[in-house]
């Protein structure tokens, strides 16, 4: 009898616990959720696919969208209407790999811009209204490997503007104002391989030299190197950037290399003391000559003067004196 209790107590039991297991796996009622609210990702009037690409194109937008989110990996952003670039405009997109800025209208991008984007590798800044760039404004896209500066109005690039971009393979500087490039502005981009240089006004003088050189060392298709073309001077026009040999430069001035300014550094404070203390020599002489020159004349002055001797004859006496007059008469 007892076995036959318990046999039929045992489906009532297991009922038991399977309904407080539930009671206990469910949240009480009028508690905030434990998980946070997922934020939107996808700023408002834009398309997000799942793949962390946000198209913001033609959108008319004034300024880049708030709250980027660290997923993003692509940000288009082509053909709006943002005129300048505050800082730290896209924060929060620390993930982004690829931003696309092209015919923005922008005039103005801030040096601290991109800041953040450490992990960026395709920026596009074509089709805008650049005139200058702030000195920094590239140095933290360490990961950069392609830059578009095309269709604008560069009329001077400068090495710290672009700072060392080490993975840097593609640069696109075509149809600027430049004339020449920056004798350091090559060398910080050791990886590059594809510069894009037509549509600029190049004078073929000294300031060209290194960009000469570097085609040199970096033959285009001839498709490509037909139309880097001289502006001026006017003996130059229309000639080909690559058909200048580095004897052709032999004439400019040669840049000074680091060994010429470790000496010139070195010898600079050198030259200065060994002046300062030659100075100071010829000085002491001179005041030394100086003194010397007063003691003896101020010793001559105090010597006693002897007066005329009786015995000496009226004719070696001074005519001039009234002592030699009665004689004369």
């Amino acid at each position: 009898m007892q076995s036959v209790f318990f046999s039929r107590r045992q489906p009532i039991l297991s009922l038991l616990l399977l309904l407080l297991r539930r009671i206990w796996a469910q949240e009480p009622a009028g508690t905030a959720p434990s998980t946070p609210p997922v934020v939107p990702e996808c700023p408002e009037a834009c398309t997000c696919t799942p793949g962390g690409m946000i198209n913001c194109s033609a959108l008319a937008l004034p300024a880049v969208p708030a709250g980027l989110s660290w997923r993003i990996r692509v940000l288009l952003l082509d053909h709006n209407r943002m005129s300048t670039l505050p800082p730290g405009a896209f924060a929060g997109a620390g993930a982004l790999l690829c931003l696309d800025l092209r015919e923005n209208r922008l005039q103005s991008v801030h040096a601290r811009a991109f800041w953040g984007l450490g992990m960026l590798q395709s920026l596009d800044l074509s089709a805008n209204q650049l005139e200058a760039l702030s000195p920094g404004t590239f140095a933290p896209l360490r990961a950069l490997r392609s830059l578009s500066l095309a269709g604008n109005r560069l009329a001077l690039l400068e090495p710290s503007a672009l700072g060392a971009l080490p993975l840097l393979r593609a640069l696109s500087l075509q149809d600027n104002s430049l004339s020449a490039l920056a004798p350091d502005l090559l060398d910080g981009l050791p990886a590059l391989d594809m510069l894009s240089l037509r549509g600029n006004p190049w004078a073929c003088g000294c300031a060209l030299r290194p960009l000469c050189s570097w085609l040199r060392k970096h033959p285009r298709p001839a498709s490509e190197t037909e139309t880097l073309l001289c502006v001026s001077p006017r003996h130059q026009t229309l000639s080909l950037l690559t058909a200048f040999p580095d004897a052709a430069f032999r004439h400019c001035a040669q840049p000074l290399t680091v060994r010429d300014l470790a000496v010139v550094y070195a010898l600079g404070p050198v030259s200065f003391l060994a002046s300062l203390a030659t100075c100071l020599a010829l000085g002491s002489v001179l005041t030394a000559c100086g003194a010397r020159r007063r003691r003896l004349r101020s010793a001559v002055r105090r010597l006693p003067r002897r007066p005329p001797d009786p015995e000496t004859p009226a004719s070696l006496a001074d005519p001039g004196s009234p002592a030699a007059a009665p004689t004369q008469a």
